[in-house]
């Protein structure tokens, strides 16, 4: 994908309800958009900014004609192995297909991203078990999502 799309590429975390949002609008409008998986903070930092955050996707999500919004609980959750496996998933030209199962496991399942739900993400768009369990352990890809939450936290 990378050089297919003169737009900024995509940054996400998997575990951003706003950025699912984002994911379902661009793989409707911009399918040829870079998807780059990257670290950030979803921090709620008081219960009401919890509420407005819930809201405001719950709004975006109906104006999209998406499933119903499902949280997992908890929310938020830690999203390090998905964004792993989503940097594997790049890594042999599958990110936007996993991304948005991992996504839709969170959003419209209410599935924390643990190993178990990764790997079903990872399984709909024939991603071998052995491989994502393998790539979750491997230095070279804790590096890429290194690398990519650098330049996610430099363009943004």
């Amino acid at each position: 994908m990378a050089g297919s799309s003169t737009a900024d590429p995509f940054f996400f975390d998997l575990g951003d309800p706003r950025a699912y949002v984002e994911a379902e609008r661009l793989i409707a409008t911009d399918p040829s958009r870079e998807w780059i998986p990257a670290r950030s903070d979803v921090v709620l930092r008081c219960a009401h900014e919890g509420d407005a955050l819930r809201e405001d996707v719950a709004r975006a999500v109906a104006r999209l004609d998406l499933q119903p919004l499902r949280w997992p609980d908890p929310f938020p959750f830690d999203s390090e192995e998905a964004l792993l496996a989503a940097t594997y998933a790049r890594s042999i030209g599958r990110v936007v297909a996993f991304s948005l199962a991992a996504f839709r496991q969170a959003f419209a399942g209410g599935h924390p991203l643990d190993t178990d739900h990764v790997l079903i993400a990872a399984s709909a768009c024939e991603m071998h078990p052995r491989a994502v369990l393998k790539a979750l352990e491997s230095r070279r890809v804790r590096e890429q999502l290194d690398e990519f939450s650098e330049r996610a936290r430099v363009a943004l």
